[in-house]
């Protein structure tokens, strides 16, 4: 079987991979990536989107095998070797696999799908011997060399002896690429978090002050709270808020409450709704209980969103140990969106959701986002404020 047979693999260079590429005056088109029909870049991240949330409904694992050889590829023997690679991976992958540019030029991406059950590590192991021995069958041993392979299970946590993809190379490549169109629209985005919480800063600054005053009068600690939390695109940060609870207090109790929430069984209800946050913590001030209520100790992340790890509106950031717990489509609310001080799940009930119907919210937040829903949602965050509903 060849790439070339493979309907996902058959796809027409087009956009700048179908461009002849000119050094020194002539063309440098790749003949042997005409021939066997490997994906643009563009093309294969949209592939790996689609398998990601394939996987995310189906609970079917994948494995993402990246191909380096950037110096390889870009050597006046460069049609020759890709030929050979791509004839040697013919022999490796199915018609229900997938191939194309992780990084143009640089890094060829494989796809292989229905790999195994999530806790059979055996799969991995053989698909990286299999290619590594076609990729010795064709090229010259300097040549396989120097192609570095790298190998991630999606979810990741399928084999956690499999190295995430971090540092040289983005983990999540096809989320980028659907940032494109929207360039000028995010960017306005950001001027309006600049101007915004700049503006609340400054008019809000006498409340802000007594707040911090009122919390060093009343209870010992810092006025206030850092909390590591995991940005977009999992970038931890350090988040702001004024301090609600006794200094020195036990986090397991939230812990052991998150845990049973996202698993849906939270303990406490009320209105026969679960409850995102505990309504009688012991550990809460008689201040911060008022501050919680009204919302006021969440302004000290209009620094968070002058600085630029947070928006004004967006879905709001996990914990570590929250991320941890949840299922791979869960994680969409954190990476594709910035997280936010308010959004669809303030001003729609807030903590009387449950965290499934939170997550789908930020999901539909995030894939439906423009600058007139994030105007429409900060119109609507007094009232939800005012109201205090679902607020603990």
């Amino acid at each position: 079987m060849t790439l070339g047979s493979n309907p996902l693999l058959s796809l027409e260079l087009n956009g700048r991979a179908n461009e002849p590429r000119r050094r020194g005056g002539r063309s440098q088109t790749p003949a042997g990536v005409r021939r066997f029909g490997i994906a643009p870049e563009e093309s294969f991240h949209k592939t790996l989107a689609l398998e990601k949330r394939r996987s995310e409904r189906s609970h079917q694992p994948f494995l993402l095998m990246l191909l380096e050889g950037e110096k390889l590829f870009l050597t006046e023997r460069r049609e020759r070797v890709l030929q050979q690679v791509l004839a040697s991976l013919s022999d490796t992958i199915r018609q229900t696999d997938a191939a194309g540019w992780f990084k143009e030029d640089a890094v060829i991406g494989l796809i292989f799908t229905e790999v195994g059950p999530m806790n059979d590590p055996t799969a991995a192991e053989a698909i990286l011997t299999r290619v590594m021995q076609a990729l010795r069958s064709k090229l010259a041993s300097e040549d396989a060399d120097s192609i570095d392979l790298t190998l991630q299970a999606y979810p990741e946590e399928w084999n956690s002896e499999l190295p995430a993809l971090r540092g040289q190379y983005d983990s999540y490549p096809d989320l980028a690429h659907g940032l494109g169109a929207q360039g000028i629209a995010l960017a306005l985005k950001r001027l309006m978090d600049i101007g915004g919480s700049l503006l609340c800063i400054l008019l809000l600054s006498p409340l802000l002050a007594l707040v911090a005053v009122l919390i060093k009068l009343t209870s010992k600690g810092p006025i206030l709270f850092r909390q590591t939390r995991v940005g977009q695109r999992e970038k931890p940060f350090a988040f702001l808020k004024f301090r609600t609870m006794q200094a020195a207090n036990d986090p397991r109790i939230h812990q052991e409450y998150v845990r049973h929430f996202i698993a849906g069984k939270s303990a406490q209800r009320r209105a026969d709704q679960q409850v995102f946050k505990i309504t009688d913590d012991p550990r809460i001030t008689g201040l911060g209980k008022f501050l919680r209520r009204s919302s006021i100790d969440e302004l000290p992340q209009l620094f968070n969103v002058f600085m630029g790890d947070m928006s004004l509106v967006g879905p709001r950031p996990p914990i570590p140990y929250e991320y941890d717990l949840y299922q791979p489509w869960h994680r969409g609310r954190v990476l594709e969106a910035k997280p936010g001080m308010t959004g669809l799940w303030q001003v729609n009930g807030r903590s009387r959701t449950s965290f499934d119907e939170m997550v789908r919210l930020d999901l539909r937040y995030a894939r439906s986002w423009s600058l007139w829903l994030d105007i429409k949602i900060l119109l609507q965050t007094p009232r939800a404020v005012i109201s205090g509903e679902g607020a603990y």
